[in-house]
Formats: structure tokens, sequence, C-alpha cells
């Protein structure tokens, strides 16, 4: 049966590779669609009896059905990686992706805020507990370039209020320090000592640092709707998400003259070309700058 194969894969990933939760619903959703087309459309139901053409075709009817290429792109590297482990595995004698060329991915340069927009989406009018809660979170992430599921799966003992530093589990359950500067340092402080207090409420042995109302771990849902309610009030007019404001912890960074390295290992990226991208986002501000003030540009 071709679904049994996929479940052991789907728990190699899990318990093996210490995959993340939405990595893996992923893996699956490509994967199923996989396993119907093979049942249904190339009509087999082992995956000894699957050829490179059978692969070749459920490549081509995703194209065909208008997927694009960053989408076919990530179902060749899904589809590689479970026929080695079926190989590997010894359910099939050979493995039917070798020599498949995954598509190219369009470069797309990630949105990023200018140091203004920052400083405005940090102008928050502290009145109550959330208010302080909030500053602290976004002062953290610009401060960390730490993914919006990093922050809000952090736990107390993982910010290290004297020493200046927050230990996060990110991708693949790689464990990483990233330095904290003194004004987020400071705002994550101010919120342990007065604001976390008012909002744990009768929860007292919950370990989350972030909470929300209710003195529960606040979700990635809520700390989206947080961050657009806050640029919508300070006349951000861009379609803001949190994961620009890792972007933009990056972008400004380099631009400073940061190590391309030290920026790579602050943001976790395995391969350094995928923190290249962000060296591309700052030629182009500067092309945008000289364009926009010199008078002979």
């Amino acid at each position: 049966m071709l679904q049994y194969a996929i479940d052991d894969f789907l728990h190699y990933l899990q318990v093996e590779k210490g995959l993340a939760p939405n990595t893996l619903s992923a893996y699956e959703q490509d994967l199923t669609t996989y396993r119907q087309f093979i049942a249904k459309e190339r009509l087999k139901s082992e995956w000894t009896d699957v050829t490179k053409l059978d692969l070749i075709q459920y490549f081509s009817s995703l194209k065909e059905n208008g997927k694009a290429a960053t989408t076919i792109a990530r179902n060749v590297s899904s589809l590689r990686m479970f026929h080695r482990f079926l190989l590997r595995d010894g359910i099939v004698n050979n493995d039917v992706s070798e020599h498949i060329n995954t598509p190219k991915k369009p470069r797309k340069l990630p949105n990023v805020l200018s140091t203004l927009e920052v400083e405005k989406l940090l102008s928050i009018n502290i009145k109550t507990p959330l208010d302080m809660r909030n500053k602290a979170m976004i002062e953290l992430l610009y401060a960390t370039g730490l993914r919006v599921t990093e922050l809000i799966e952090l736990n107390q003992s993982d910010f290290h209020r004297t020493m200046g530093f927050v230990r996060c589990v990110g991708k693949g359950s790689k464990e990483r320090i990233i330095p904290v500067g003194d004004i987020a340092l400071q705002a994550v402080n101010d919120y342990i000592d007065t604001a976390r207090p008012k909002l744990v409420k009768q929860n007292k042995s919950e370990n989350a640092l972030f909470l929300n109302h209710h003195g529960r771990p606040l979700t990635r849902q809520g700390f989206w709707k947080i961050i657009k309610q806050l640029a919508q009030e300070v006349g951000i007019k861009k379609q803001i998400s949190p994961h620009m404001l890792r972007h933009s912890f990056a972008t400004h960074l380099l631009e400073n003259g940061a190590d391309l390295r030290a920026v790579q290992e602050m943001l976790g990226h395995e391969d350094i070309s995928t923190t290249e991208i962000y060296t591309h986002v700052t030629k182009t501000r500067m092309k945008e700058v000289y364009n926009k003030y010199h008078p002979r540009a």
C-alpha cells in the first residue's frame, strides 16, 4: 500500500529529523497529492511500480495546473527525500528521483521596514500590561531576528537577563544563542517585572515568556493581529507581517556593516546563500536612495 510508506516517512521526519509540525504538514500535503496522482492517474498501487516517467508526469501535471515554480521546487525537494527514504529502507531497488532537476525559483526580495517605520512601530504608548508585553515582543523580534514561532515558544528560562542573550530552538530542533541589545533587554525586563505577573493570574506554573490576557501562551494568530493593529495605529501603509521584522533585522545589520556569517548564525540559516538575499536588498535600497537624491541620477 502506498500510504504505509508515507506514514513511515513522516514518522522518520518527526522522530529522527525533528522537523517542526508546520514543515511536517507541508511534506504530508505534497505526498498526499503525489500518492493520489500515482494511484488514480498512473494506476499503480506499489512504490516498486513507480518509474521516473511517472514522477516527470506528476511534475508536468503540477505545471499544467498552474502551480508556481516555488511550489513545484518544494515538491521536487519533498519527493526526492521520500524516494531516497524508500531506497534506504529497502522498499524499492532504485531511486527514480535521481537526476530530476529542480525548477529555478524566481528570486523574490523580502519586504523590509525602514528604520523610521521600525521606530514608529516601537513608539507604543504604554498604558496597560498588554501594551508593555507588545513593546517587549516587538523590541525582541527586531533585536534578534527570531521567527514568530520561536518568539511565542520562548520560556522564561530561555531569556537570560543578566547575560543579555536569548536561547531559542529553531527549524530542525537546532538551538542557537542570540545577543539582545540594551533597549530590547530593558523592554523585556520591564515586562517580566511589571506586566507578566499581572497577566499570569491563576496560571502561576505557566512557563511561557509571553502570555495573552487569559494568562496562557500567546499564539501566532494572536501576535499577527497585534502587529497589524499597531502598524495601522501608527500609520504604516505596508502590508506588514511578523516576518518583516526578521527581514528588517538582517537588512539593517548588513546595511551597517555586519558580517554576513554572523547574520547567518543569528538567523539560524543552514546555507549562507539564504542569508545572501539580504545583500541584494541592501544594494536595491542603495540604488533607490541614489536615484532619489543624486542630482544627475
